[in-house]
C-alpha cells in the first residue's frame, strides 16, 4: 500500500539482493586475482557473500568434517582417479583372479587419433562411470567413449597454444574428474575447464594461473562436495606453488593454499628473512589428493624448492616444499605438515600421489598415510596429525656452508625400494673404468666439482601412482634406480618464464636405469616382496581383491603379479609404452581390465594413441582396432609442414622438432633434462653425424626417432643441436 513503511526484514532481503547482484558484476568484470606474490589467500566471491550475508557463528558450529561421505573401495565403476577417495587404487572386484588370469584377453581396443606425436606423453587414468570411461590425451583432448565397446560417444579437443615453451617434463595430463553432471580437465596451459558430462560441451572455464610465468596443470583435478581441487606444476621455473578449490557449478576460486608462506605467514620464517627467495621457491603441486571426509582434511604433496639445485640464497628449511600437507577441504586453512627433504638442493620432491589407509596397529585402529618420495623411502604417516606411523628418525647428514644445507635429514625406519648412494662397486659395474668423478651417498651436497649420486631427480618413485591392499595389507610401489650427477654452476638470476635451475643435473652417459616394483608391509616398512627390471618402472600401480597387482612396462607389456608374492602370472604385449595406470570396473557382471598405451617422452618408449580392454575369454581378433578419434583432425598437433612460399631455414625446424621431441629428456637449451644427458658439455654432440645417427637409431637409454621423424626433421634437428646448442657450453 501507498505510503506504508517497508518492513525491516523486507529491507534486508533487499539489501541482500543488491550485494549479491553487485558482487555478480565484480566476479563478472574485476580481475579477483590479487597482486603476484601477495601471502594472502586471495579474497573470493564466496568469501565476500558470506561477509555481507551469513551471520556470525561460533568457530565450533563449523563443522568442516563430512562424516556422512562415506569412503568406499572401487567396486563397479572406477569413478575418481585414485580408485576412491583416499587414492588407494585398490578394486573389490575378484571375477578376474590370480587363478584364472591366463584367460584374460583383449575385447576392445579404441584408438583415439591423438597425442602420438613424440612430445606428448600418455599418462592418465580412464575414469569409468555408468559404463562411459572418460579419458584425456597428452595433448589434452577429453574423450568419452563407451567402455563396453570402445566407440565414441564424444570428443572434446582444447586450443592449447602451440608456442608453449614452459613445459618442463613433456606434455601430458594425468586425466580427469567427473562429478555434479560434469568432467573436470586442468589444461597443460593452467586453465581448469568443466563439460557437460553428457554432450562434452564446455560448460566454464577458469584461468587458474599464467602459463607464461611458469605455470603449469598436468594432475588430474578432484571433485569432493561440490568443490574441484588442482595444483599447479611448474617448479622448475621459480613458480610460487598453489592448491586452489573451485566451485563445481560455476568454477569460480572458492579458496587458495600457497604451499610457500610469505613473510608473517605459518612457517614463514622458514625462509630466509633478508630477500624474497619465497616468492619464486616453487613447491608445486602436480599430483591428485586425497580426502578424509570425516576428518575433514585433503592431503597433497609438494614439489622441490625454486631454484631447485641451489641452496645458497635460500638458508632455512623452506616449508612447504618437499611436504606432505593436510589442510581444511572446506576452507584450505592449514592442519599440519610433513617434510621429507630439508632444504631440498637434489630435486628430490614428492611426486607420488598420497594414499590413505585404516590398519590395525598394535591392537589399534590407526588412520594411515603413505607417500613413497623420491628418496626412495616410503613415509608412513598418522593422518589425523602427520606424525610417523613407523618410526622415522632425524639424523646429521654431511654439510657444506656454500648450500646452506639442513644440519639433519628424516630417515624412515625400514627399507627403501630402490639403492641410495653410489659405491665403488656400482662404479666397477656399471660405469668403468672411464668413470672419474666423485660419487656420494643420499644427501650428500655438492658445489663446483660433479658428483655422482643415487636417487636422482627421477626417482626413487615419481609421478606414478602407488596402491594399498586391504588383503594383503601391503602397500605397492614403482621406483627408478638412475646415477644422476651434480655440480654448481655460475649465478643464476629469476627471469620470469624461463628455467630457474640453480646447477647442473644429468644422468650419467651409457650408466644403465633399472627399476623396482616393491611390496611393503605398511606396519613395519619393510619390503616384502620385490621386482628388479632392467628398465624404468613408470606407469602406476593397480591391486584387487582378486589377489593381482597389474603394472605397465615401458616395452609395452601390461603385466600382472601375484599380490602377495611377487610371482608374474600373466603379461599382454600392446603396440606402445604402458606408461599410464590401470583400472578395472565392471559392466552386466562381467570385470573389465582398461589402459591407455601412448608412450612417454621421458620413459624414452615407443609412442601411441590406444586404450586396450581385457576381460576373461576376450576374442577380439588379431588387430581389430575400434576408431574412436575425434571427427577434426587437429587433436592440439602442430603443423610441421610450412605453406607454400614459406622459407623456413634448418636451424629454424630443427628448433620446432627439438621442442617436440627432444625437451622432456634435454631441456629446453640442451641441459637440466630429467633422463637425457646434457648436450651443451658432449663431445658427442659436436659431431652432425654423431647426432644423426643417434637419434635415426637410439641409444643408450635413448629411443630411434626413424619411425616419426622424417629424415628431414632428423637432419633439422641434427644441425639445431650442433649449431645451437652445442656452442653453448663453450668457454
Amino acid at each position: 500500500m501507498r505510503g506504508e513503511r517497508i518492513p525491516g526484514w523486507a529491507k534486508g532481503f533487499i539489501g541482500i539482493i543488491i550485494a549479491l547482484v553487485t558482487i555478480l558484476v565484480l566476479y563478472l568484470y574485476v580481475d579477483k586475482e590479487q597482486e603476484e606474490g601477495s601471502p594472502y589467500a586471495t579474497i573470493t566471491v564466496t568469501e565476500e557473500i558470506n561477509a555481507e550475508v551469513e551471520p556470525e557463528v561460533e568457530e565450533e558450529e563449523k563443522e568442516l568434517a563430512n562424516p556422512d561421505i562415506k569412503v568406499d573401495y572401487a567396486t563397479k565403476d572406477w569413478a575418481i582417479h585414485g580408485g576412491d577417495y583416499y587414492n588407494r587404487r585398490y578394486s573389490t572386484l575378484k571375477q578376474i583372479t590370480s587363478e584364472n588370469i591366463g584367460d584374460l584377453k583383449p575385447t576392445w581396443v579404441s584408438s583415439l587419433g591423438s597425442g602420438a606425436e613424440d612430445k606428448y606423453s600418455g599418462e592418465a587414468t580412464p575414469i569409468v562411470v555408468d559404463g562411459i570411461m572418460y579419458i584425456a590425451t597428452g595433448a589434452n583432448d577429453v574423450f568419452a567413449i563407451d567402455a563396453k565397446t570402445g566407440e565414441q560417444i564424444w570428443a572434446y579437443t582444447p586450443d592449447i597454444p602451440q608456442e608453449m615453451d614452459t613445459v618442463c617434463c613433456g606434455w601430458t595430463t594425468r586425466g580427469v574428474a567427473v562429478g555434479d553432471g560434469k568432467v573436470y580437465v586442468g589444461l597443460l596451459d593452467a586453465r581448469l575447464v568443466a563439460l557437460d558430462q553428457k554432450t562434452g560441451e564446455e560448460v566454464w572455464e577458469t584461468k587458474v594461473a599464467e602459463w607464461e610465468e611458469g605455470y603449469t596443470v598436468t594432475s588430474a583435478p578432484l571433485y569432493y562436495n561440490g568443490k574441484v581441487y588442482t595444483g599447479v606444476a611448474g617448479g622448475e621455473y621459480g613458480i610460487r606453488g598453489r592448491v586452489m578449490a573451485y566451485d563445481s557449478d560455476l568454477g569460480y576460486e572458492v579458496w587458495r593454499f600457497y604451499t610457500i608462506p610469505g613473510p608473517g605467514d605459518i612457517n614463514g620464517d622458514t625462509w630466509p628473512s633478508d630477500n624474497d627467495a619465497w616468492l619464486t621457491g616453487g613447491g608445486p603441486v602436480w599430483n591428485t589428493p586425497a580426502v578424509d571426509p570425516e576428518l575433514g582434511y585433503i592431503y597433497f604433496a609438494t614439489g622441490n624448492t625454486a631454484p631447485d639445485l641451489d641452496g645458497s640464497n635460500r638458508e632455512g628449511d623452506n616449508l612447504y616444499a618437499n611436504s606432505v600437507v593436510a589442510v581444511n577441504a572446506e576452507n584450505g586453512d592449514y592442519v599440519w605438515h610433513f617434510q621429507e627433504v630439508h632444504h631440498d638442493i637434489w630435486d628430490m620432491d614428492p611426486a607420488n600421489p598420497v594414499v590413505l589407509f585404516d590398519v590395525e596397529k598394535d591392537g589399534e585402529m590407526r588412520k594411515g598415510l603413505g607417500q613413497a618420495g623420491k628418496t626412495g623411502w616410503v613415509y608412513f604417516l598418522d593422518r589425523t596429525d602427520g606424525t610417523p606411523l613407523v618410526g622415522i628418525e632425524e639424523k646429521p647428514v654431511p654439510q657444506l656452508a656454500e648450500q646452506k644445507t639442513a644440519a639433519t635429514q628424516p630417515f624412515p625406519i625400514g627399507d627403501a625400494f630402490v639403492p641410495q648412494g653410489v659405491f665403488q662397486e656400482d662404479v666397477d659395474r656399471d660405469l668403468g673404468d672411464a668413470f672419474e668423478g666423485q660419487i656420494g651417498d643420499i644427501f650428500t651436497p655438492f658445489w663446483e666439482e660433479p658428483i655422482t649420486l643415487k636417487p636422482g631427480p627421477a626417482g626413487g618413485a615419481n609421478w606414478p601412482p602407488s596402491a594399498y591392499n586391504p588383503d594383503t595389507e601391503l602397500f605397492y610401489v614403482l621406483g627408478n634406480d638412475n646415477y644422476f650427477s651434480f655440480a654448481r654452476q655460475e649465478e643464476e638470476a629469476f627471469e620470469e618464464g624461463s628455467m630457474y635451475i640453480g646447477s647442473i643435473m644429468q644422468p650419467v652417459s651409457n650408466a644403465p636405469s633399472r627399476g623396482t616394483v616393491t611390496a611393503l608391509d605398511v606396519k613395519t616398512n619393510k619390503i616384502v616382496w620385490q621386482q628388479n627390471w632392467d628398465a624404468q618402472a613408470y606407469s602406476g600401480v593397480l591391486t584387487t581383491a582378486g589377489n593381482l597387482v597389474f603394472v605397465g612396462h615401458n616395452d609395452g607389456r601390461l603385466i600382472a603379479f601375484d599380490a602377495k608374492t611377487g610371482d608374474q602370472l600373466w603379461e599382454y604385449t600392446m603396440d606402445a609404452g604402458a606408461n599410464a595406470p590401470s583400472v578395472t570396473y565392471e559392466i552386466e557382471g562381467e570385470q573389465y581390465i582398461s589402459i591407455y598405451a601412448a608412450g612417454n617422452a621421458l620413459a624414452g618408449s615407443k609412442h601411441g594413441d590406444k586404450v586396450y580392454t581385457f576381460k576373461l575369454g576376450g576374442n577380439l581378433p588379431e588387430g581389430q582396432v575400434i576408431d574412436a578419434s575425434a571427427k577434426d583432425d587437429s587433436n592440439g598437433s602442430i603443423n610441421n609442414e610450412a605453406t607454400e612460399g614459406d622459407t623456413v631455414s634448418s636451424v629454424d625446424a630443427g628448433l620446432e622438432v627439438y621442442a617436440n621431441s627432444c625437451i622432456a629428456c634435454h631441456g629446453n637449451i640442451g641441459a637440466n633434462g630429467h633422463n637425457g644427458p646434457n648436450l651443451q658439455n658432449s663431445k658427442f654432440a659436436e659431431s652432425r653425424e654423431n647426432v644423426i645417427e643417434r637419434i635415426t637409431n637410439g641409444g643408450a637409454t635413448m629411443p630411434s626417432f626413424k619411425d616419426s621423424l622424417t629424415p628431414e626433421e632428423i637432419e633439422a634437428v641434427a644441425d639445431y643441436i650442433v649449431t645451437v646448442i652445442s656452442p653453448l657450453g663453450e668457454g
